[in-house]
C-alpha cells in the first residue's frame, strides 16, 4: 500500500472510531489522542457528523479542546436549526393538504427523529412525497411559497428513491406525530432498504449516511419484518446486507441475530477499502459532482483542467456497482467503472446531439 493509501485509510479509520456508537443515548467511551482529533475534525464539520463527534466527544478528556469547541457550536447551530425545520414541516404539511395533496415526509426529519437528540442529524430542504394523482395540487399549493424561508423538495412518486412501486410504499406509510401534527413517513422496513441503496449510490461518501442505517436497525421495532425490508430481488437484497455490513465493520452498528448477519460479516476487500478512502476526503469539496467546477461542455473551448475533471468523474466503484446493478463479490469493479463511464458518454453525447438527456 503507498502511503497515500495508507493515510487515507487510517484518516477514515479515525473518524470511523469517532463515530462509533455515536448515535447512542449512551455512547461508548471515547479513547483518542488530541492531534488525531484535530486532523479529523475539519472532515466531520464538512460532512455532517460534526454533532455526533461532540456527542462522543463530550464525556471525554478531549472536551475542552479547540476542536471539540467546534463541534460542540456545530451540535448548538444544527440543534436549533432543527426546531426550526419542525415549524416549516407543519407549515408545508398542512398547505399541502389544504390543497387535498397528502405527503409522505422522506430523509430529513424521518431519520433525525430516531436520534436521542433532533440536533445529532442535521439536515436542510424537506423533501415530500406524493402519489401520482396529487402531485399536481402540490404543485399549484407551493408555486407561490416563499422560497427564502422554506426548503422543500416535491417528488412525483418514490421512483428516485427505490424500485419498489409507490402504491406500496404509500400503504406502508405510517402516521408520526411532529408538533402536534400527524404526518405520515415511510414504514421502518422500507426506511432502511433506502438508507442502505441511498449510501451506496452515492459512494458511502458521508459517514453520516451509516450512523443513520446503524440508528435504523437499533431503534427498529420488535414487529420489524427483514423480508419487506430486503425485498425479493436477491441482488439488492445483498446490497442492503453489504451496506448494513459496513454500518456494523465500521461504526459498530449491532446486527447479531439478524438475517444479514452471515452475509454482513463477509465484506468484499474493495468496499472496505474505497469506504474508507471516501472517509479521508473532505466533503463535499471531493465529492462528485459536487466538486465539478464548471460544465464539461466547457472544456470543448478551453481544455484548462481537463485531466483534472477526467479523474474526478471516473466512476467510483461502489457508485459504478450500483448503477449497473453488479454483485458485491471480490472481483474488480474496472469493469463496472468502464460500463458506467460509457453510459455517462452516451449520454453526454445524446445531450449535445439533442437525442437524449444533457448530464453536466
Amino acid at each position: 500500500m503507498t502511503e497515500s493509501g495508507r493515510t487515507n485509510r487510517h484518516l477514515g479509520e479515525t473518524v470511523a472510531g469517532i463515530l462509533h456508537g455515536a448515535w447512542r443515548r449512551n455512547p461508548p467511551e471515547l479513547e483518542l489522542a488530541e492531534s488525531e482529533l484535530d486532523r479529523v475534525t475539519p472532515l466531520l464539520l464538512a460532512s455532517g457528523a460534526a454533532s455526533l463527534g461532540w456527542w462522543r466527544v463530550r464525556n471525554s478528556n478531549l472536551k475542552s479542546t479547540q476542536s471539540a469547541l467546534e463541534l460542540q457550536q456545530a451540535y448548538r447551530l444544527h440543534s436549533l436549526q432543527s426546531a426550526l425545520h419542525q415549524s416549516e414541516i407543519t407549515d408545508l404539511v398542512s398547505l399541502a393538504r389544504d390543497a387535498g395533496a397528502e405527503p409522505v415526509l422522506v430523509k430529513g426529519w424521518a431519520v433525525a427523529r430516531l436520534y436521542p437528540e433532533m440536533g445529532l442529524r442535521p439536515y436542510g430542504d424537506v423533501d415530500l412525497c406524493f402519489s401520482k394523482e396529487s402531485y399536481a395540487k402540490a404543485e399549484a399549493a407551493f408555486a407561490n411559497l416563499d422560497r427564502t424561508r422554506y426548503q422543500v423538495d416535491l417528488h412525483e412518486g418514490f421512483s428516485k428513491l427505490d424500485n419498489l412501486g409507490s402504491e406500496q410504499l404509500l400503504s406502508r406509510s405510517r402516521p408520526i406525530s411532529i408538533g402536534g401534527m400527524e404526518v405520515r413517513v415511510l414504514g421502518e422496513e422500507d426506511q432502511l432498504r433506502i438508507l442502505c441503496t441511498h449510501a451506496l449510490r452515492h459512494s458511502v461518501w458521508r459517514p453520516l449516511w451509516l450512523c443513520d442505517i446503524a440508528v435504523a436497525i437499533e431503534t427498529r421495532s420488535p414487529e420489524f419484518d427483514w423480508q419487506r425490508c430486503v425485498g425479493r430481488d436477491a441482488r439488492e437484497a445483498d446490497w442492503v446486507a453489504c451496506a448494513i455490513g459496513l454500518a456494523h465493520r465500521f461504526l459498530g452498528a449491532r446486527i447479531e441475530g439478524t438475517p444479514v448477519e452471515q452475509r454482513a460479516n463477509a465484506l468484499p476487500g474493495w468496499l472496505v477499502r474505497r469506504t474508507l478512502k471516501n472517509w479521508s476526503a473532505p466533503f463535499p469539496e471531493l465529492y462528485p459532482p459536487l466538486s465539478y467546477t464548471r460544465p464539461f461542455v466547457t472544456y470543448f473551448r478551453d481544455p484548462t483542467g481537463l485531466v483534472r475533471t477526467l479523474r474526478m468523474r471516473w466512476p467510483d466503484p461502489i457508485e459504478a456497482t450500483i448503477r449497473m446493478r453488479g454483485p458485491f463479490n471480490s472481483f474488480p469493479r474496472w469493469p463496472y467503472q468502464v460500463a458506467n463511464a460509457s453510459r455517462r458518454i452516451t449520454m453526454f453525447l445524446g445531450g449535445l446531439l439533442g437525442t437524449g438527456p444533457k448530464t453536466g
